[in-house]
């Protein structure tokens, strides 16, 4: 066994998911991408004036999903 380790910073903010809609706790290992814990929702955090978390789309991410932020219908 070896004397690596692996020193994690974690950033807890309280916020409102865009994806679930709910107050909840984000949790981030990097400035920029928190996880919301209720709903497991991947979001990037924008800072312009205030802070935003907008839903980070990847190719993991279910098509179920994507089709509720293109439906059309204005938020």
């Amino acid at each position: 066994m070896t004397d690596d380790y692996i020193k994690l910073k974690a950033e807890i903010v309280n916020g409102k998911c865009p994806t679930c809609e709910e107050m909840t706790i984000l949790v981030g290992l990097t400035p920029e991408f928190f996880r919301c814990i209720t709903c497991g929702a991947d979001l990037q955090q924008h800072i312009n004036g205030k802070i935003s978390y907008i839903p980070t789309l990847t190719p993991k991410t279910l098509k179920s999903n994507l089709d509720k932020y293109f439906d059309g219908k204005k938020v």
